[in-house]
């Protein structure tokens, strides 16, 4: 199974020939403006939820990067509600935000609020989650989506011992039994994770080495609304109910974000399965409670996206554009929001298990040994 690499990177091609910076009139004071007149400018930001540590993470260190370039931040978290989210971005506006930063919570309720933003020749960057049904979205930054999926696959057929860590087959033909879970339906991302994973697990499947207890194998039937634990965690509870109530054993279960992966956790140790019985489980974010987990042996798997990185590319973005540039891309040609094709620079992602979670998560900083340990 072949890593799918990224698309070859495409240079800078030189200053466009349009200013950012606004003319007197309107919300933002949109239109064109003399070279140099966005210095300091306000830059909005918006974020679904601090529910999640990664997101917290994520507008800290956008913030950060953007405060480093000379720029005032509007930080904003919507708290998972889409209204709340448009509201937030409609506000940035009025108080002349030049340019967005925006991780949506649905990503095809925002159509209206970027055309106003569009009038006022603001510039839209999605940020991680892709922006569907609007031509006013002006580049994307990611990670790999479709990759990270296919990690998280390749990181629970290695659990399972059906296949080695470079993703060929052990020659184990002994049946394994899983379930799967997906991402929120309104999440263009969740069903780039879900396909990746599914690219290599359905040939075990179809070949009747890997059975889905429950049966349920669409996304329709898996995903989990705004990824939330406690819908992992009921749904989880159902399925045991379901197809394992007889003393079935269940070997693994995907599960494509680390709070989906604790709230099945959660499930599994309140029917019963004490710690060193639980099945292979997967993840995703390398958030510090489920670090721990990894650590203590509960959780098998997850996959860190450094999303300092995606912080940085956001901010040199938004610098770029302000200052009459075009930013680097290295993917023209994957992400189709239903309006456009937008140009995107993907990072790579890495499967972390026990063996290596404190040299990539520790030892580069992201966190420290005490908060992976102790999981806060």
């Amino acid at each position: 199974m072949k890593k799918r690499k990224l698309l070859a990177g495409i240079a800078a091609t030189g200053a466009l020939a349009f200013a950012l910076a606004g003319c007197s009139g309107g919300r933002g004071g949109g239109g064109e403006a003399a070279e140099g007149s966005n210095e300091g400018a306000l830059i909005g930001v918006a974020m679904p939820t601090q529910t999640s540590e990664r997101w917290i993470d994520d507008g800290d260190n956008v913030k950060a990067k953007l405060e480093d370039l000379g720029y005032k931040v509007d930080l904003q978290y919507a708290d998972d509600k889409v209204e709340d989210q448009i509201s937030q971005i409609e506000a940035m506006l009025n108080k002349g935000a030049k340019a967005l930063i925006i991780a949506s919570i649905d990503g095809t309720a925002l159509t209206q609020v970027l055309e106003t933003a569009a009038e006022d020749d603001v510039k839209v960057i999605a940020y991680d989650r892709l922006i569907n049904g609007s031509p006013n979205v002006d580049y994307y930054v990611t990670f790999d989506n479709f990759e990270v999926g296919v990690q998280q696959g390749t990181s629970l057929l290695t659990g399972l011992g059906l296949v080695d860590e470079s993703g060929e087959p052990t020659g184990d033909t002994t049946p394994k039994t899983i379930e799967l879970f997906a991402g929120s339906p309104d999440d263009n991302n969740a069903r780039f994770f879900f396909d990746g994973a599914m690219s290599v697990i359905q040939p075990f499947i179809d070949s009747g080495q890997i059975t889905v207890g429950s049966g349920q194998t669409a996304f329709e039937q898996v995903a989990i609304q705004q990824w939330k634990l406690e819908g992992a965690q009921a749904r989880m509870e159902n399925l045991l109910g379901l197809a394992y109530g007889g003393g079935e054993q269940l070997d693994g279960v995907l599960a494509p974000y680390d709070g989906l992966s604790r709230g099945i956790i959660n499930a599994l140790k309140g029917n019963g399965y004490s710690a060193d019985e639980l099945p292979i489980i997967t993840g995703q974010d390398a958030e510090k409670a489920s670090d721990r987990l990894i650590l203590e042996g509960e959780q098998y798997s997850t996959i860190f996206k450094d999303t300092r990185l995606l912080g940085d590319t956001a901010a040199e973005f938004v610098d770029a554009l302000l200052n009459g540039e075009e930013p680097e891309v290295n993917d023209t040609e994957t992400y189709d929001n239903g309006e456009k094709i937008v140009p995107a620079f993907l990072h790579e992602s890495v499967i972390i298990t026990k063996d290596n979670l404190i040299e990539e998560v520790v030892d580069s900083g992201y966190y420290t040994q005490e908060e992976v340990e102790s999981g806060e």
